[in-house]
């Protein structure tokens, strides 16, 4: 099931929600009633009734290993509050990462292997259970903050409602415990809370205009610039990639505002995740705004671990490289990934040594430079293999091939104006939360949103007449 469809906006949200508040004068029954709902919601991620023995098979596969992945967790959590054991905290973290490179290495492993080998080996095809990588992360995050003594959940029921909690469970934010279990034991969360619905239809009606009016419009340019990688001209080249850039962000950012916004109507706040990114004046800068809470994961539970910055600069460096090179790891199986995660390690390095001599470059410059970078680094990221990244490359420097048209492609005039307007909007308008926030609700924000909700209504309605509708990106995450 997915944000963008009718059946969670007109179905399943309406019914969990009147489920929830009836049932929250008994706090148990409402945490176990949201739980349930939460994992009907990931099981019916993208249901087709056309071929239900299929489904069902993947259904339960995608269920059962969720519930076995929460049970095991919060059996280990549970005897780490009691008796905290590195040992126990250490079999937690590699019995987690074990499930998760099965899954989602595994294949890519064998792969390499035949290539650098010349073998044959092979493996059964293993289906890659959806948001495999931010249960786990939130879990192993879980597991390190009750050895701490920074995370105390004894109940497995509220345990459950941490992990299922749909808003997040998909594609994040990656959460703490603290983060919103706090937020389910306080007396002014089982209230229907008037001002929270409010500021949750904002959240949830940018959010939804941003994925579906936005991000969805740049997709075909940018898929077929990708998929002609080799025969694009150079301008063809460097909108495809700007189209994948803000692609990316609206998909991303849609996902996590209308997160954000659903979570308000059950009045819990869920980190943000963006902040400007691409107003960013430097590498480190923009991971400072960039997928927020992947970043304090990366910089909590392994950069610090590793050492962080106590033991000398070269070693910093090292750390930092082998951080981001885990985090591209992280976003997928592939050569392309891991590039991309070193490519930005190693950014992170050369910014933290020009800081180091304290030459301050002027703010259009820095913000320029820092932006290139970034749409660089996309290009590695989007592209299906390492030749298609090569080929795209190729393409952004080959100053001979000025032309708008090619067999490839269909560029547009309208194409660059909306590449120029969206590059306005990311560099000056306020984000999401500086505009809700920033002002009291009144009728003029109540039309908005409806404006926004009904125009984003209206595309998703043609999708579902013509195509089907589209996933967001960081669900293969």
């Amino acid at each position: 099931m997915l944000f963008n469809s009718f059946e969670f906006l007109f179905g399943f949200l309406p019914l969990c929600l009147a489920g929830y508040f009836l049932l929250t004068r008994v706090p148990r029954l409402a945490s176990i009633w949201l739980a349930l709902a939460s994992l009907v919601f990931y099981g019916l991620w993208q249901y087709d009734p056309a071929t239900p023995g299929k489904e069902a098979r993947r259904l339960l596969l995608y269920v059962a290993l969720l519930c076995g992945s929460t049970g095991a967790n919060y059996l280990a959590g549970y005897f780490l509050q009691k008796r905290p054991r590195k040992w126990l905290l250490a079999l937690g973290i590699s019995a987690n990462l074990v499930v998760l490179g099965y899954f989602k290495y595994s294949a890519f492993l064998v792969e390499t292997l035949n290539t650098l080998s010349s073998g044959t080996f092979e493996i059964p095809r293993i289906i890659l259970p959806l948001a495999i990588s931010f249960y786990t992360f939130t879990q192993i995050a879980f597991l390190v903050d009750a050895y701490r003594g920074l995370a105390r959940e004894l109940s497995f029921a509220r345990y459950c409602l941490f992990v299922f909690f749909f808003p997040h469970l998909i594609a994040g934010p990656i959460v703490h415990h603290s983060d919103i279990m706090r937020q389910f034991s306080l007396p002014e969360a089982k209230r229907w809370n008037l001002g929270n619905v409010s500021a949750g239809i904002l959240w949830l009606s940018l959010g939804l205009f941003k994925k579906v009016v936005i991000a969805d419009s740049f997709a075909p340019l940018a898929n077929s610039v990708f998929a002609h990688a080799g025969s694009v001209s150079i301008l063809e080249a460097w909108c495809g990639v700007l189209a994948y850039t803000f692609q990316l962000y609206f998909d991303f950012s849609g996902y996590s505002d209308m997160a954000i916004g659903v979570s308000l109507f059950f009045n819990i706040r869920l980190p943000d995740n963006f902040n400007a990114p691409y107003r960013a004046t430097s590498i480190v800068d923009f991971w400072r705004r960039w997928h927020i809470t992947l970043s304090r994961f990366l910089r909590d539970y392994l950069y610090i671990p590793l050492g962080g910055n106590r033991r000398g600069p070269a070693q910093r460096y090292i750390n930092l490289f082998l951080t981001m090179l885990l985090g591209g790891i992280w976003h997928g199986a592939g050569w392309t990934y891991l590039i991309w995660g070193g490519y930005h390690g190693i950014l992170l390095i050369g910014c933290h040594l020009w800081q180091g001599l304290k030459r301050p470059l002027p703010l259009w410059i820095a913000r320029l430079g820092t932006f290139i970078a970034v749409v660089i680094g996309w290009a590695i990221f989007r592209a299906k293999s390492l030749s298609q990244a090569h080929e795209i490359f190729s393409a952004m420097i080959d100053f001979g091939s000025f032309r708008m048209h090619s067999l490839a492609s269909s560029l547009q005039v309208e194409d660059f104006a909306f590449l120029a307007g969206i590059l306005m909007v990311v560099n000056m308008a306020p984000t999401t939360k500086q505009w809700i926030e920033s002002r009291r609700m009144n009728s003029r924000d109540g039309i908005v949103a409806a404006l926004l909700f009904v125009c984003a209504l209206l595309l998703m309605r043609n999708t579902v007449l013509q195509f089907r509708q589209s996933e967001f990106i960081y669900f293969q995450f």
